[in-house]
């Protein structure tokens, strides 16, 4: 423990843990090692963690496959046998021709833990960039591919590129491309210090990244977040601007005809605001977009670049009651999803906004993609449900009929044994108004509703992120043993559009939690569980959410495992890029946002001697983006002021990132937490699982 103490706007708040946060310090590498050390002896002795995770990969082994992309008649997609570290990246003349490998992640690393990040190609299919990751943190090495060699460029040679992360990658022909990148940082902390100075850069085919022409860069916004993007056909390029880390929840948006003799970016949104701006493509020289400006639920808008004054603005799709979650083109048609209940319904339309058609999807569950470049008379799509593993459908761009490209098959998986319905509860907002909140069920067939089922229940509830219906083979190894797996849609996501988003952030951010907290009481409501009975599981600011409703109402949870939570509510923005969650979550640098964040902060409202269910805290000691501080600093206090009766664990995953870095790793940690739900909830599973 150490002294260190931070003021706020008059108020000291100590901060015993602090020598955690520091990479560098050897009594943090010896405190990890003392962790991992107890909690894997606490796992180990758990009778049956062999079982389920021999279940997991049972479960877990099915082959998959991505939607392929087109370039010319080379058809690309991921697949994974089943049990493969990583996807490979396969190509194929045609539908029907025979697979070639591109690049297989399983052979970058010995262990597994590097991994494909990124795989851009050029407009014609004859150069790609490819990014690669190690060790689960979000930072990237860029190189560049030929595609008819498959050959790459080497490190430290000519086009090798680093110190990137979170880029998008821009073409220019095959001249060369747009990215983003952050300065390096200082030696040894690599994976903690603030990400800043992200500069927009055009790096030339055939020279050295110290040669990057600096295409954007605003030396007064250190913080801004920005980006550069085109219209499908090259025309158009687009730069868009980001001050995340002042609050602001819209951005810039500034274009360039690349027709014209002009080279510099001219304004079509020139100020950071409120609103969100996205060009999906042009038609005939004017600008499709995508913007909730004036629209919560978003609207899509036909801009002349020339005239970009709102007064001039001619609406295709207006603001329905539905948020439109996504807009792709493909055939000369306008493909829009539309989010009703969190479930995704998608329809055709002509150019000026005319309705097509709805496409059918085979039930209640998420679907993207339809997109494709105007030549092509097929794209492709993946549908997905709780009880339906993803499939890729193709569509033909003319008659919109669409057939199965290829479904998976799960072994020892039948849909019929198993029932999911929604259910909706009201509970009052911090303002005393009703608030619908919705969540999924999903449990066996004949489940009886006597009280007493164990439950697993998680949520995220921020950063307009929609949480949808998506099947996981290994929940499957939950259920099957009579938990009941609830997915909550909480206010801070994207379900209900921007309105819904704001119920769930800043000083509203208590709305989120007593959401969760109320679906909790519901269960019981309706006869499916009991106090004590409910393990809780979330990452990242899920991970935060879990934290909070544990220390909010630490009597109504059997277990919790929060994983790579934001933890720390006061110290976040001090961190890689954690000033970008400030337009979410308000600052600790202002006193009304100190305030708020200091009454729910996970790591600041553990009370002494409160008996908190069984917790394992879960962090990878790579993650750059959620720092592993947080939950460092979360689990030593717990441990330290916690009642001793139940177990307080930290589970760390050695060259492990924000989420999972390769198969092994990801079944290892899921038997973890499985284990430890069913171990803390008093739950013995049976194998073999007896069939319905």
């Amino acid at each position: 423990m150490s002294g260190h103490i931070d003021e706020y706007h008059g108020h000291k708040v100590a901060d015993p843990y602090h020598w955690l946060e520091d990479d560098k310090n050897p009594n943090r590498k010896k405190w990890i090692e003392a962790q991992n050390s107890t909690t894997r002896a606490y796992l180990d002795a758990i009778p049956f963690l062999g079982d389920v995770k021999t279940r997991i990969k049972e479960l877990w082994n099915y082959p998959t496959y991505s939607s392929p992309f087109r370039r010319g008649n080379q058809y690309y997609y991921y697949h994974n046998t089943g049990l493969q570290n990583h996807s490979v990246l396969y190509r194929q003349e045609g539908p029907n021709g025979t697979p070639e490998v591109v690049l297989d992640p399983n052979t970058f690393s010995k262990d597994g833990t590097t991994k494909l990040e990124t795989f851009s190609l050029s407009r014609d299919g004859k150069l790609a960039v490819v990014g690669l990751s190690k060790g689960g943190a979000d930072w990237e090495e860029l190189y560049i591919m030929d595609m008819n060699t498959k050959e790459m460029t080497r490190v430290d040679s000519k086009d090798h590129l680093k110190w990137i992360s979170g880029t998008r990658i821009t073409w220019d022909g095959n001249n060369g491309f747009y990215y983003s990148r952050y300065d390096e940082p200082p030696a040894g902390n690599e994976l903690s210090a603030k990400k800043q100075n992200r500069k927009v850069c055009y790096h030339k085919i055939g020279t050295f990244q110290a040669e990057d022409t600096l295409v954007h860069f605003d030396e007064k916004s250190p913080d801004a977040y920005s980006s550069v993007y085109q219209t499908d056909d090259e025309r158009f390029l687009f730069l868009t601007i980001y001050e995340n880390n002042k609050g602001k929840k819209g951005n810039a948006l500034f274009y360039r005809d690349k027709t014209k003799s002009n080279t510099e970016f001219k304004p079509i949104i020139r100020d950071v605001g409120e609103y969100r701006y996205s060009v999906i493509d042009h038609i005939g020289g004017k600008l499709l977009v995508s913007t909730n400006d004036g629209a919560p639920n978003n609207k899509l808008v036909l801009i002349d670049p020339e005239h970009p004054e709102k007064e001039h603005w001619k609406i295709v799709l207006p603001e329905r009651k539905e948020p439109l979650q996504s807009v792709s083109i493909a055939g000369h048609k306008i493909f829009a999803t539309y989010l009703k209940d969190a479930a995704t319904h998608v329809y055709a339309y002509h150019f000026n906004g005319e309705l097509i058609k709805e496409i059918p999807l085979p039930g209640l569950g998420m679907a993207s993609g339809f997109g494709s470049f105007p030549e092509y008379n097929t794209s492709f799509y993946s549908y997905s449900s709780f009880n339906s593993p993803p499939t890729i459908y193709e569509m033909d761009n003319n008659t919109l009929e669409s057939k199965v490209f290829r479904a998976p098959v799960v072994p020892d998986f039948n849909p019929n044994d198993y029932e999911v319905k929604q259910v909706f509860f009201t509970i009052q907002d911090l303002q005393g108004n009703p608030m619908r909140v919705p969540m999924f069920i999903m449990h066996k067939k004949g489940l009886k509703l006597d009280g007493h089922n164990p439950v697993f229940m998680t949520g995220y509830g921020g950063f307009n992120i929609s949480k949808q219906p998506s099947f996981g083979a290994a929940r499957l190894a939950l259920i099957e043993q009579g938990f009941i797996y609830v997915l909550v849609n909480l206010p801070g996501g994207g379900e209900y559009g921007e309105k819904w988003h704001e119920k769930g952030m800043k000083e509203n951010k208590q709305n989120v939690f007593n959401a969760f907290i109320g679906a909790a009481e519901e269960l019981k409501t309706l006869g499916y569980t009991r106090n004590g009975k409910i393990a809780i599981n979330g990452g990242s600011n899920g991970g935060l959410l879990v934290g909070a409703v544990v220390n909010q109402r630490p009597d109504l949870f059997g277990a919790a495992v929060p994983e790579v939570g934001v933890m720390d509510m006061l110290r976040f923005h001090k961190f890689t890029v954690g000033k970008g969650w400030i337009s979410d979550y308000g600052s600790s640098d202002t006193p009304d946002g100190f305030k708020v964040l200091k009454k729910y902060s996970p790591l600041h409202n553990i009370k002494t001697g409160v008996k908190y269910p069984p917790m394992m805290v879960m962090t990878g000691d790579h993650d750059d983006r959620v720092v592993p501080a947080h939950s460092f600093k979360y689990a030593a206090t717990l441990q330290a002021e916690a009642d001793t009766q139940t177990p307080q664990l930290i589970r760390i995953e050695t060259n492990s990132g924000h989420g999972g870095i390769n198969m092994e790793k990801s079944i290892q940690e899921t038997a973890d937490i499985w284990a430890f739900i069913m171990y803390s909830l008093g739950i013995i599973p049976r194998y073999p699982v007896k069939k319905n």
